[in-house]
């Protein structure tokens, strides 16, 4: 248990059974009034960014939320499987989960899996932290036109995990172009 007034950003803390990171703390307090704790949070099992208001002195259930190293073997259709580097068991995440990310996950790379511990025998798999920039290869391009240069000009292109992205004219099939993860646009040359 922790109190409210201590929480800080990046804390997860649990709350009528949702699991929660926190996003920013704002502590408002009036003269004749207790002090109002309103929380920015994201639901780390649905992404959902609300806000929760506490009083002072409140109390929130700590949340212990791990990361751990894995490698992402290949897709079976309805999952996605990973293996843990250490003890080489394989976990399935399933596909609907991780929509996002399976745009930026080639198999045998290596990522962070994020694990509620809800005690030692029981455990939840809440999802994959991607880093924030990826590299991957061009496999199809659209051509340049001639004279398409007025200002920052960019064509068509996908990557080798299916992501459709925009890239300057000068990038070619087969080139490596590192993409931003959080919008999933190029990001420069690899």
């Amino acid at each position: 248990m922790v109190i409210v007034n201590d929480l800080k950003p990046g804390m997860h803390i649990e709350q009528d059974g949702e699991l929660y990171n926190v996003i920013n703390v704002d502590h408002n307090k009036t003269a004749m009034r207790q002090m109002i704790i309103k929380v920015k949070v994201k639901n780390l099992r649905s992404g959902v960014i609300k806000e929760l208001n506490f009083t002072g002195g409140d109390k929130v259930e700590t949340a212990r939320i791990e990361r751990k190293e894995m490698q992402y073997l290949y897709d079976d259709g309805m999952n996605l499987v990973f293996m843990d580097n250490s003890t080489y068991e394989q976990t399935e995440i399933p596909k609907t989960r991780l929509e996002w990310e399976m745009k930026f996950m080639k198999p045998n790379d290596n990522v962070s899996i994020s694990i509620y511990e809800k005690n030692e025998d029981e455990f939840e798999i809440l999802g994959v932290i991607l880093p924030d920039k990826v590299e991957l290869q061009i496999t199809e391009c659209e051509q340049a036109v001639k004279g398409d240069t007025a200002t920052s000009a960019t064509k068509n292109a996908v990557v080798e995990t299916g992501l459709e992205i925009k890239v300057p004219l000068f990038i070619q099939n087969g080139e490596m172009v590192i993409i931003n993860t959080a919008t999933g646009e190029y990001s420069g040359r690899a």
